[in-house]
């Protein structure tokens, strides 16, 4: 009868110990993807500013010589990303393919002008300096006109700030969420055990020697916990990476390495506060106040 007593209080014990380790892993595992998040906000707010460009349409009477010099001082220049050429034949062919008509029978001529496409590095988006850049480009003489979707800046600055903004606040909420779960967790594993804290106690234990092998057993929980979670976030790391590899989530691998050493650290770290003062409260208490 005891074999088989004890042989359910260890599966009973092996089970809490399993459902403290999951939960352990499953929050710690979320604050690791907010700080992904966080990390790589720059990034991928960089990624879609880039996507902006400045059409540059060129007057007909450009020679070749003059359209050459224009691009080599573009490529020169601190705020280009990157430059490619449309010449008006090249933007008259995908024009019919887009209308699905050909509108140079009707005119009798092409319109469309030779045109620079310019991309600007991501610090040089914003309405300020593309303003200043269109007002610096107009002045070449082989340039008819300069054009960029000035709304489209506008807006595009203004919501990745409100959104940077937000994400540092919700992973703020969401780290504190995080603490106060895996502390939850921490203070039921040492609640189930607080007749034996009292029982050590009653009998002459000090309080250091008690919360010795609670704090150590929740130490163990927490590592093993930050552990599995960090293989999870290196499984969802990589499978982003093969999915948006625009984003580069594994060439900073310091940054990366900072990131999953902060996840291990912090789910010890909280994991022994947690055991430390959920022990220190039962032993603080009255055998009878044991039942409340």
């Amino acid at each position: 009868m005891s074999t088989a007593f004890e042989k359910y209080q260890k599966r009973r014990l092996l089970s809490s110990y399993i459902s403290v380790i999951l939960s352990i892993a499953f929050v710690l595992f979320l604050l690791g993807l907010f700080g992904l998040l966080v990390l790589n906000t720059k990034k991928i707010s960089d990624y879609f500013k880039e996507k902006a460009s400045i059409t540059i349409f060129l007057k007909d009477n450009a020679d070749k010589h003059a359209v050459k010099n224009l691009q080599t001082l573009l490529k020169s220049e601190a705020y280009t990303k990157s430059i490619t050429y449309t010449s008006k034949e090249e933007a008259a062919k995908i024009a019919i393919e887009d209308n699905g008509e050909d509108f140079m029978e009707f005119l009798g001529y092409n319109p469309l002008k030779n045109a620079i496409n310019l991309y600007v590095k991501a610090d040089f988006v914003s309405p300020e300096k593309m303003s200043e850049i269109e007002k610096e480009l107009i002045k070449n003489k082989a340039i008819f006109e300069v054009s960029y979707d000035k709304s489209l800046i506008d807006l595009l600055t203004k919501n990745i700030k409100r959104i940077s903004l937000w994400v540092l606040i919700f992973s703020s909420i969401f780290t504190l969420i995080a603490m106060l779960l895996i502390n939850n967790s921490i203070r039921l594993s040492v609640y189930s055990k607080r007749f034996t804290i009292k029982t050590m106690q009653l009998v002459g234990a000090t309080k250091r020697f008690i919360r010795k092998p609670f704090v150590w057993s929740s130490i163990k929980l927490g590592a093993v916990g930050a552990l599995v979670a960090l293989v999870a976030l290196a499984i969802a790391v990589y499978y982003l990476n093969i999915n948006f590899p625009e984003f580069g989530f594994l060439e900073n691998i310091e940054l990366l390495g900072v990131l999953f050493s902060s996840v291990f650290l912090l789910g010890i770290l909280i994991t022994w506060l947690s055991a430390f003062f959920a022990t220190q409260r039962f032993l603080n208490l009255r055998t009878d106040q044991l039942y409340y």
